[in-house]
């Protein structure tokens, strides 16, 4: 039988065949696909093959097969740095939730999801939550903010989950498509979901006040079918995104700003630090380019982490 994965808890898979039919399923040894190190090797969205196991009841089943995946969208392992963790696949787009503050969002984390959003042409809408509870001066950095990703090409909404701002542009974007919803903790995805679809009743927490962060809702990645042909996969909060599988020469190639100077530089392999006539240069000197985002793209390039702005920050789950 074949069905799609909607819930993943690390041992056992939620599947769903199509014909509607759920089962709890367990892979069977250990699955290597094409060379990924990943602590889950089966995500949920994946399309899988499995039968039933005899020596349980009709309800579980043994996976055996993962069929090729369209796109995953991937990230290193918490603990073990040179494995990575398939945060969800198969998916047509990503809604990446960003607060100013209360938990504050950084670029250096927006832009490290964009660029691995990029590398596996994965497309990504940025949704800037709670903008109801900013003063006037905070507004205005949204504003900064999203007038920055727009002229790159990205499409940014301003929105409030707990007051149902521009829930339904957001909804008109999710017709027939499979979504993804990801950002730190405590940015409101699970109360955006409630808001676009309010029979899931996904549970919500109140923001830390100690910390000014959010507290993790989500434990496992979940996909759920909704009301007006939409698929949404929620996923745990997440601190830090650290970027793999990804050589310094292509690196400036998934931010599209730099990407269309690169034709531009004297030299085709230009990584645009202190080569000669690099274009990309050029247009930062001249106020072309934002400078945030240059300063990610050196980050990635040095293979910084982001824990310098997160170091306090509550453990992963």
């Amino acid at each position: 039988m074949t069905g799609i994965v909607y819930k993943s808890t690390g041992s056992w898979y939620t599947v769903k065949t199509l014909n509607g039919k759920v089962y709890e399923c367990r892979i069977k040894g250990k699955f290597r696909i094409k060379g990924i190190k990943s602590t889950n090797p089966i995500s949920v969205g994946d399309y899988v093959d499995f039968e039933l196991d005899t020596k349980s009841d009709t309800t579980t089943g043994i996976i055996n097969n993962i069929q090729e995946r369209k796109n995953y969208i991937v990230r290193k392992s918490v603990n073990l740095s040179k494995q990575t963790h398939i945060i969800a696949s198969n998916i047509d787009q990503v809604f990446l939730l960003i607060t100013i503050d209360n938990p504050p969002t950084f670029t250096s984390f927006i832009d490290r999801f964009l660029v691995t959003a990029e590398a596996y042409d994965i497309k990504a809408i940025l949704l800037f939550n709670k903008v109801d509870s900013y003063d006037e001066e905070t507004l205005l950095e949204v504003k900064i903010l999203a007038h920055t990703y727009r002229k790159i090409g990205y499409e940014c909404i301003g929105i409030s989950a707990a007051k149902g701002k521009n829930i339904d542009k957001v909804k008109s974007l999710m017709e027939g498509k499979v979504s993804m919803f990801a950002g730190h903790s405590g940015v409101g995805k699970s109360t955006l979901v409630n808001a676009i679809e309010p029979n899931l009743d996904l549970r919500t927490k109140e923001i830390s006040v100690q910390h000014m962060q959010g507290q993790h809702t989500t434990t496992f990645a979940e996909m759920f079918d909704l009301s007006f042909d939409a698929k949404i996969i929620d996923t745990p909060g997440i601190k830090g995104f650290g970027v793999v599988d990804m050589e310094r020469e292509e690196v400036g190639d998934y931010f599209p700003e730099f990407f269309a100077l690169k034709q531009d530089c004297k030299f085709n392999n230009c990584l645009h630090l202190e080569e000669p006539k690099c274009a990309v240069k050029e247009a930062l000197d001249n106020d072309e380019l934002a400078f945030s985002r240059y300063r990610s793209y050196l980050q990635i390039l040095e293979g910084e982490d982001e824990h310098y702005r997160t170091d306090n920050w509550e453990k992963e789950e």
